[in-house]
């Protein structure tokens, strides 16, 4: 759980992207390196990186972060300078990935958390309730 000044939040979200071609080229120090760039970015970025594995040709992430940042942003950050410093990095990588591309175009994203749909219904569902009236709410539908 995160709280600022007026906000408080728990983003939570499970993350897969894969390697161009889906090349098996993250093994051995190339691994690691991608690991050690994952978390520095996190960290930099204030990401919590709750589990994550970096396979041989995918990476997979579940992150808590901050309601200042978009997904999208989260992903283009850890895809563009992981892709650029391994690539500068580890030579053989730039002449495998020719076009400057280390990651395939696009990722897999899906919510998490502790908060479920039958746990939100039922919260709008008692604010729905006509005993309610009198605290001024309005259906959103």
């Amino acid at each position: 759980m995160r709280s600022g000044n007026h906000t408080i939040s728990q983003l939570q979200v499970h993350v897969v992207w894969v390697t161009k071609y889906r090349y098996h080229v993250l093994k051995g120090d190339v691994q690691k390196r991608c690991r050690d760039l994952i978390i520095q970015v996190c960290d930099a970025e204030d990401i919590r990186i709750l589990k994550g594995v970096v396979s041989k040709d995918h990476v997979h992430m579940h992150i808590e972060y901050p309601p200042s940042l978009s997904v999208s942003d989260i992903v283009k950050k850890l895809k563009g300078r992981t892709s650029r410093k391994l690539q500068m990095e580890f030579k053989e990588l730039s002449k495998r990935y020719w076009g400057k591309h280390f990651w395939a175009i696009g990722y897999g994203v899906w919510s998490t958390g502790n908060v479920t749909q039958d746990m939100v219904d039922e919260y709008l569902e008692h604010h729905r309730n006509p005993s309610n009236k009198d605290m001024g709410t309005m259906i959103l539908e």
